[in-house]
């Protein structure tokens, strides 16, 4: 398959439409009581149903609006150095191809439902927004380091991909490879699962593997502490290079 590098709305076919609306209502069935409630402004925010593909530049005329986030669109996962220059100037890569119906519960790499269903809605979020800008600010001091990009993509990983909040004493999920995959939500949700509160250093010593269901979870108090931690990060950072 030749992976589109713009998304051309007229190209989308009715197997397209019919698998976004088969994971967007499975997700947002299982969702509602597990995400935070953030997330579900923000999904009303960007406009976001079951029967619409989103359409890029619907949304970046919306994140013009709110955050100034833009989008851009790769063919697969962007490299390192690009993709983190890109959140520093708030410029969002995404994938603008979906899955096929007989990928729905496992995909290899990440499609569309992941990149806009998963990430997109809180880009509208002011301080998760402003997170997401000043760790890309992080990560290009260190660019050229792969022991500091390894020890920051662990973070990335506990927080943007994997993080869970605390609201109004309810446990519930903010980060984009949860909201974005129906196995994932529900080991999230599950009182089994090792859960542990918001620890930057704990984190940098956290490995994870991209290949199997997360066995390990750390829980922010808001999106204001997620923000206020860009200094720790720094900090223990250059703990652990020096």
């Amino acid at each position: 398959m030749v992976k589109p590098t713009e998304q051309i709305y007229a190209n989308y076919q009715i197997e397209d439409f019919a698998v976004w609306s088969t994971l967007y209502n499975r997700q947002i069935g299982i969702l509602n009581d597990a995400v935070s409630q953030s997330y579900l402004d923000a999904l009303i925010e960007v406009n976001f149903t079951a029967d619409k593909i989103p359409d890029f530049n619907e949304l970046n005329q919306l994140f013009k609006k709110t955050t100034s986030w833009q989008i851009e669109v790769v063919p697969n996962i962007c490299p390192e150095n690009k993709f983190f220059a890109c959140i520093a100037d708030k410029v969002f890569t995404s994938t603008c191809w979906l899955r096929t119906m007989d990928q729905l519960d496992y995909l290899e790499e990440p499609d569309m439902f992941h990149d806009v269903f998963g990430h997109m809605p809180l880009l509208s979020n002011k301080n998760y927004s402003n997170f997401f800008t000043a760790f890309g600010g992080v990560a290009l001091k260190y660019i050229d380091n792969p022991i500091a990009i390894q020890l920051l993509s662990r973070i990335y990983w506990y927080t943007i991909e994997f993080g869970l909040i605390q609201e109004s004493n309810n446990l519930k999920i903010y980060g984009a490879g949860i909201i974005s995959s129906f196995g994932e939500t529900k080991n999230a949700i599950d009182d089994s699962t090792n859960k542990h509160p918001f620890d930057i250093e704990k984190i940098i010593d956290s490995p994870y593997r991209t290949d199997i269901i997360q066995d390990k979870y750390f829980i922010i108090d808001s999106f204001e502490q997620l923000y206020s931690s860009i200094g720790d990060i720094e900090y223990f950072l250059q703990q652990k290079l020096a």
